[in-house]
């Protein structure tokens, strides 16, 4: 069986991809003793997927499997966008952000969003990106309770649930990360 490690912390995304690579020998950052913070200075998802492969590659030498994602709106020049996890500043938690997007878009009836993530492989000739988006609105509050980050105020296009009042299974079928994850899949079979 193929081994890779998945050059995430996150146990939600660990969770998700994961899921989705249950054909592979997948080793989270603490199976390899790394337990440092990887500082994401890149300006793009690319950039900040690739920061991540590149600094797990050269600690453990093993192909290794990161994404970078977030959340990109319309009517904000596609902000939050790379800051998506630290999108409050120093106060940047789930809530926080999810607090600071509302009000900024309290105004605003254009409400279009979309998720957006990048995975990056990297081995020992080269690195490769796949990416996955996933289309949708900004609810005007919280709604559910599943999911992580901005899950409870993103309504993906033709549904009528946010991705947390989703159940995992579903959410997972049709997520930007799902659907990066399928192209990697494809390539590593």
């Amino acid at each position: 069986m193929n081994k890779y490690v998945l050059a995430s912390s996150n146990k939600n995304k660990l969770k998700e991809i994961k899921e989705k690579l249950k054909k592979f020998d997948i080793l989270s950052l603490d199976d390899i003793g790394f337990h440092s913070e990887i500082d994401e200075t890149g300006s793009t998802f690319h950039e900040n997927s690739y920061i991540k492969s590149l600094t797990i590659f050269h600690h453990c030498g093993i192909d290794t499997i990161s994404d970078d994602s977030g959340l990109i709106v319309s009517c904000l020049n596609g902000r939050p966008g790379v800051f998506s996890a630290r999108y409050a500043g120093s106060e940047c938690n789930t809530d926080a952000n999810i607090r600071k997007l509302l009000n900024e878009l309290k105004d605003q009836n254009d409400r279009q969003a979309k998720f957006k993530t990048v995975i990056c492989l990297k081995n020992k000739s080269d690195h490769f990106f796949f990416t996955g988006e996933c289309h949708g609105e900004i609810t005007r509050f919280p709604q559910g309770k599943n999911g992580f980050g901005y899950d409870s105020i993103f309504v993906p296009n033709g549904f009528d649930d946010t991705f947390a009042q989703m159940p995992f299974k579903l959410k997972n079928k049709i997520s930007h990360r799902s659907k990066a994850i399928e192209k990697l899949v494809n390539f590593l079979i």
